[in-house]
């Protein structure tokens, strides 16, 4: 993690971003910002360089528990199904287990109420079953 982020130039922290990013969402997290190529190239720019170059690459907070904190307040904004697609990706990549993921949306209902929990639950369980993980706490199919 950047010790120093703030001191890089753009270009340095778009490269650090684009590392950060290839290892917390993988493919899917440039897919996302190649498709913004054609209709805002700079908000592509922004999400590499400040979202991934500095923010993800703060020390403090390792990746998993970023991703935790990530899917509560995407789940908690509710609407923000594309994103936990992605993030619920993220977190399986960053070392957090379905059991995890399904016990922290569980934990969001309390605070946001039980639809936007459903919303990222049938998420979560689009992603795991792409992935063979499910039954969730059973063994893996796939």
């Amino acid at each position: 993690m950047a010790e120093q982020a703030a001191w890089r130039t753009p270009e340095e922290r778009h490269a650090r971003g684009l590392d950060v990013l290839k290892s917390v969402d993988g493919s899917i997290g440039e897919k996302v910002v190649e498709s913004l190529a054609d209709v805002s190239p700079e908000l592509g720019r922004q999400v590499v360089g400040w979202a991934f170059g500095e923010i993800y690459d703060r020390p403090g907070l390792v990746p998993r528990d970023r991703q935790l904190v990530t899917l509560g307040v995407l789940t908690a904004l509710g609407g923000c199904e594309p994103q936990l697609e992605v993030h619920i990706n993220a977190a399986l990549n960053t070392g957090l287990g379905p059991e995890e993921i399904t016990e922290a949306l569980l934990h969001a209902a309390v605070y946001c109420g039980i639809p936007k929990a459903l919303n990222a639950t049938f998420v979560a369980k689009r992603v795991f079953g792409e992935r063979g993980l499910l039954p969730v706490g059973g063994e893996p199919t796939g």
